[in-house]
């Protein structure tokens, strides 16, 4: 599946994953591949995100956290996240 997590100042990551991790407000949750649509808004917190390999940009590569090659997070004050078409969007603040 493709994930875009876009914050006010710029877009911080694009690209193809295995699953995402997200602090929703009534708990945390994963998103999977083929999952259900959906839309959440995304309390304080850390997003974990799965994938095979990873590319940042310069501009956000100091705001993730390698836990390990195919496993990075990134923290967040709030924020909302839709899943739709196989396509995760997460604006987060």
């Amino acid at each position: 599946m493709i994930l875009e997590i876009v914050s006010p100042e710029r877009s911080l990551f694009q690209g193809e994953i295995t699953s995402i991790s997200v602090p929703g407000v009534d708990g945390s949750f994963q998103i999977l591949n083929n999952h259900a649509p959906i839309v959440s808004i995304l309390q304080k917190g850390i997003v974990s995100i799965n994938a095979s390999s990873f590319m940042f940009s310069k501009e956000s590569n100091d705001l993730f956290t390698k836990v390990s090659d195919q496993n990075y997070t990134l923290a967040i004050s709030s924020g909302t996240i839709e899943m739709k078409d196989n396509k995760v969007i997460v604006l987060a603040d």
